[in-house]
């Protein structure tokens, strides 16, 4: 069904040269397969389906973040060839290589990306999308203000939220939130990839690092080292962390802010998905020293 969805999709788009498409697997909010093409190189698609899975400018707003890797912090991002409002085409990339040289690499882009960007406010000129939930960029002054409306207390209203977390629980948070200037160090912005996890760290056919998948607003830089950190990667991955910290000057402490900086995508998990993964039950354990005791 995937496979004829994104093939009418493709044709609608004005690519009628498919003879076959593939279903891949890895995305967790979109339809997604490669094409082959008659005359040209094969592409990547995905397509998202049914009520509530997103607007009509999701990949529009996907493929201006990729571009704003690219332009803005040095990135390499595949190359958008179709973005409207039902689908994205972009050209083929490569699973990373498993070796330690690879994610060398990617430290050293990554806080260039990071160290490069800086900016006087947090946001972004536009809202985009986080899976398939809207990722509310409003410009703020403060991140920490930003980052507690936008980035945490925002997905109570959810109904898987509310359905996982208890009174006590959400009384947690918001403790939590109004103590995040004496819980995290003090940063600029920067652009911000989003939502990175290993997932969306590909190569090019030439080995280099590449990414995909991007919810880019400018941040601290940590919430996209949280997501990496957290999210299991892979062993190959280890000389990643120390090559990045040595580049930007990360203090010592980084490692034991990673679970509230990660609040963030594990909120969104638990919003759109019925499998959190066991997102919920970190979300609890991380707030368990901001309940009222008694």
């Amino acid at each position: 069904m995937s496979s004829v969805l994104l093939r009418e999709r493709l044709a609608r788009a004005g690519i009628r040269d498919v003879v076959a498409v593939t279903p891949v697997d890895g995305g967790l909010a979109a339809f997604a397969g490669v094409a082959d093409r008659v005359d040209a190189p094969p592409v990547f698609v995905k397509t998202l389906v049914g009520a509530g899975d997103g607007g009509d400018d999701v990949f529009v707003t996907e493929a201006e973040g990729l571009a704003a890797l690219r332009d803005l912090g040095g990135m390499v991002t595949p190359e958008v060839i179709v973005a409207n409002h039902e689908v994205l085409v972009l050209s083929l990339l490569r699973p990373r290589p498993p070796d330690e040289a690879f994610w060398e690499r990617f430290a050293h882009r990554l806080a260039h990306l990071h160290t490069s960007t800086g900016w006087h406010r947090f946001g972004w000129h536009r809202d985009n999308w986080l899976g398939r939930r809207r990722q509310v960029n409003t410009w703020a002054d403060d991140g920490f203000a930003f980052f507690a409306e936008h980035r945490l207390l925002r997905w109570l209203s959810e109904p898987r939220v509310e359905a996982a977390l208890t009174r006590a629980d959400r009384i947690a948070l918001e403790r939590l939130c109004a103590r995040l200037p004496e819980l995290l160090p003090q940063r600029p912005a920067c652009l911000t990839h989003g939502d990175l996890w290993a997932q969306n760290v590909l190569a090019t056919r030439d080995g280099q690092p590449a990414l995909i998948d991007p919810a880019v607003s400018y941040l601290w830089a940590e919430v996209d080292l949280a997501h990496l950190w957290t999210t299991a990667p892979p062993t190959e991955s280890r000389r990643f962390f120390a090559v990045y910290a040595e580049l930007t000057g990360l203090d010592d402490g980084w490692p034991a802010r990673m679970p509230i900086v990660q609040l963030r995508q594990h909120l969104a998990v638990a919003a759109q998905f019925d499998d959190d993964w066991g997102a919920a039950e970190t979300i609890r354990a991380t707030l368990t020293p901001f309940r009222v005791r008694g």
